[in-house]
């Protein structure tokens, strides 16, 4: 059985999107994503339903199967979805002093563009992957990250 992964671990080397392409380099990072993913919306005390819209509409049976540590290869999208979640825990700890903080403003509804009064967390739900990636842009300007 795979060591689970710590939520704050780096890569040994780079891997860019284009790399995830290969199904030897998804079947590698398969099984370390999920962990991080899952140790991630622990953290946040998401609900499975949620955990579900944000790895692209899984079901829920799929979902426990790649939590239980079920053998799985993550196609790109879900490798894309859980490194665009892992950057918005990046984001979210250094923005915040502790990840309380950073859970209730992920939670809270939001007047700024581009929520529209929706939570953080409601577009990266219901928003599709370019939901993760409007919070994951809209913490990293926050941080003066181009």
């Amino acid at each position: 059985m795979a060591q689970a992964a710590r939520v704050d671990e780096r890569p040994e080397t780079p891997l860019s999107l284009d790399g995830l392409n290969g199904a030897q380099a998804r079947r590698r990072l398969s099984a370390p994503a999920v962990a991080l993913f899952v140790r991630a919306c622990d953290l946040w005390d998401l609900k499975v339903e949620d955990r579900q819209a944000i790895l692209g509409g899984i079901s829920r049976q799929t979902y426990h199967n790649w939590k239980s540590g079920k053998a799985v290869v993550l196609g790109r999208d879900q490798l894309e979805r859980i490194s665009l979640v892992l950057g918005v825990l990046k984001g979210l700890r250094l923005v915040f002093a502790d990840d309380a903080a950073g859970v209730r403003w992920l939670k809270a509804a939001n007047q700024d563009a581009p929520f529209g009064d929706r939570s953080p967390l409601e577009l990266m739900a219901e928003g599709g992957i370019g939901g993760l990636h409007e919070v994951r842009r809209y913490l990293d300007a926050w941080r003066g990250v181009k």
